[in-house]
């Protein structure tokens, strides 16, 4: 890592056999980020949760001058030039912060809004917004779900019609985390007569085009410092030069930054579960109950036990995702495994942890409490566990008659 705190491009540490395995360079992108995480998050996170939202550009521009975004993409545009395993230590130290929404925040602009835009933007749409991005001088955002389609991506109906070099843009996007502070959106919109995913594109909207508002921001069960807007696009007018890739690939595309999605939400997730599995012993350590340390009580040791086993189980496994990643192979399935396993696996861990500890652990003053509304989402965001099976069902071939 260079003395700015930037990783550099020549960062690729020793990755043999099939498990991943972190360098003195990881250990320092790692130290960086959780004191960034100590000293710059987590002593905000209860006022940001109460006031629903944090201040995503301050927050950002932070991640952004120590390469927190884009560590995998080309250095002329801002990138860190290096391979995933970097991506890997930094999503699981954001995975650790005090308050899911601020994770949910990072990893939109890490992993969800951009990938497609470096993998298959031009030039100067990398210049102009990319490197911005990863700098943290702009907020993004991906725009895909709607009301009547949110797992059902092929069933969106937000339409782009071309006006000479323009796209003239109508729709309504739901659910959309950033969307309120966002300085551009990574849109998906269809672009021809084609049914389902035939005739989509992803669209690169700057948020102050006119015809471009914030319909309204959504009152969540949890995440409450992640902003999510319905957005409104009337009339919308940008260039056909906006396009990511090739007009009619938007669909693929997309399906391409869900599984980055995925990874980074199973990496966080699940070192989350654990650091909330250590502060949960801690916690019984110390709390007494009929004259000893909770701790003490053997069934709550063997639970516990076991839950740690399971969170070690899936964090070997994304590691050996990861290392795949690195290799340059398909892990379609390993991250469709990965982020089925980890939205059940959190829900069962945060429910363990609210149950031990107790009163405690049901109020809002506790942290076991917000940890458990916000880990629901696990499940939910990025594919629902329904998709992620029916996705296995398909790679096994149960769809045939």
């Amino acid at each position: 890592m260079e003395s700015s705190g930037r990783p550099g491009q020549n960062m690729a540490g020793d990755h043999g056999g099939g498990d991943m395995e972190f360098g003195p360079e990881h250990d320092q992108l790692r130290q960086v980020i959780r004191q960034l995480v100590e000293r710059e998050i987590n002593p905000y996170v209860d006022a940001w949760e109460e006031a629903r939202r944090l201040p995503a550009h301050e927050l950002f521009k932070k991640f952004g001058e120590v390469g927190a975004f884009g560590l995998e993409y080309d250095a002329a545009y801002g990138g860190g030039g290096v391979d995933h395993s970097f991506t890997v230590v930094v999503a699981e130290e954001i995975g650790r912060v005090d308050a899911g929404g601020v994770s949910t925040t990072l990893s939109v602009q890490a992993a969800m809004a951009t990938p497609a835009l470096a993998r298959f933007g031009s030039d100067e749409l990398k210049r102009n917004y990319l490197e911005p991005a990863l700098t943290g001088d702009m907020v993004c955002s991906v725009a895909v779900s709607e009301a009547g389609a949110g797992s059902d991506v092929a069933s969106i109906s937000t339409r782009a019609r071309r006006e000479g070099g323009d796209w003239v843009i109508n729709g309504r996007k739901m659910w959309i985390t950033n969307g309120a502070q966002a300085d551009w959106i990574c849109l998906l919109a269809r672009t021809s007569d084609e049914g389902g995913y035939r005739g989509m594109s992803l669209i690169l909207v700057p948020t102050a085009v006119h015809g471009f508002s914030v319909g309204r921001t959504i009152e969540k069960m949890g995440n409450y410092c992640s902003d999510t807007a319905e957005l409104v696009l009337d009339d919308v007018r940008v260039p056909v030069s906006h396009t990511i890739g090739e007009v009619g690939h938007g669909f693929q595309m997309q399906m391409a930054q869900f599984q980055d999605e995925r990874l980074y939400i199973s990496y966080m997730a699940a070192a989350g579960a654990r650091r909330a599995l250590e502060r949960t012993i801690e916690y019984l350590q110390v709390r007494e109950a009929f004259g000893k340390p909770l701790i003490a009580n053997q069934y709550l040791q063997y639970t516990l036990a076991e839950a740690v086993a399971e969170v070690e189980l899936l964090q070997g496994f994304l590691h050996h995702t990861a290392e795949k990643v690195v290799r340059g192979e398909n892990v379609t399935r390993e991250a469709t495994i990965a982020k089925l396993k980890v939205g059940r696996l959190t829900r069962m861990v945060g429910d363990l942890c609210v149950q031990y500890h107790g009163g405690m652990g049901y109020a809002e003053e506790a942290w076991p409490a917000r940890y458990a509304r916000d880990s629901r989402l696990t499940a939910i965001a990025g594919g629902a566990d329904e998709v992620m099976l029916r996705v296995l069902s398909l790679m096994e071939g149960m769809n045939k008659r």
